[in-house]
């Protein structure tokens, strides 16, 4: 493990950015050296392959639980299709501020069709439409010393990814699928699409972005924190 850890440490300085504080124990280090070595060896903006509309598969929603059922505010909020609805972005932000739906569909938006790689090994290929993250971001004024972007979601669960993961141009705020309003089973009324992780990095029902300087570190949640494909 000596090794490993002097390897990480000599992949660190070519990283855009250091490995977040996540040394837990042995596996978690394991996390921090697969997270150095891509970020180090592969190229930071390459994009995920797309595919034709004529490829589109179904989709499972595997591990989906409607937010409605322990959420008052997102109950409210189904209650009138999401039109009361805004996303807040706050942290390490310039402006920050909640915008609607309208407000982030004024953005320019990106549509891709791309192959959702899942945990539990199954895959599947769907249309996302949405607005890059990156774009919002600016938008909200995103600070030099921002490091981490946070998901908070309505079920209970936070994740967060890097900046390069942020500013990809496949990273999206997903208000769309398959030509339609984003279903709830696949996080509506936004979820996030990161392509260029496993599945379980795009997260469903999105409430709250916050943008931070230091790593929010939950523990031990079963799932490596960082998972690049």
């Amino acid at each position: 493990m000596s090794g490993l850890a002097s390897l990480g440490g000599l992949l660190l300085p070519r990283c855009s950015q250091p490995t977040p504080p996540n040394y837990g124990n042995i596996l978690r280090m394991a996390d921090n050296l697969t997270y150095v070595a891509q970020r180090a060896l592969l190229p930071g903006q390459s994009l995920a392959r797309e595919y034709a509309f004529r490829d589109i598969s179904s989709m499972p929603a595997t591990g989906t639980t409607n937010p409605a059922s322990i959420s008052e505010d997102y109950a409210s909020l189904l209650k009138n299709s999401f039109a009361d609805w805004k996303l807040p972005i706050e942290g390490r932000v310039s402006m920050p501020g909640s915008y609607s739906m309208g407000d982030l569909q004024k953005f320019p938006s990106r549509t891709q069709i791309t192959k959702h790689i899942c945990e539990e090994g199954w895959t599947a290929i769907a249309q996302w439409t949405g607005v890059p993250l990156g774009i919002v971001l600016q938008s909200a004024g995103i600070m030099q010393n921002a490091r981490f972007v946070n998901f908070h979601t309505y079920d209970g669960w936070v994740d967060s990814i890097d900046l390069l993961d942020a500013f990809h141009p496949q990273t999206i705020l997903a208000y769309g699928m398959n030509g339609k309003n984003l279903p709830i089973a696949h996080g509506a009324p936004i979820r996030v699409r990161v392509e260029k992780q496993i599945g379980y990095k795009s997260v469903k029902y999105i409430q709250k972005i916050s943008v931070t300087e230091e790593f929010f570190d939950q523990g031990d949640i079963g799932w490596a924190w960082y998972n690049g494909i």
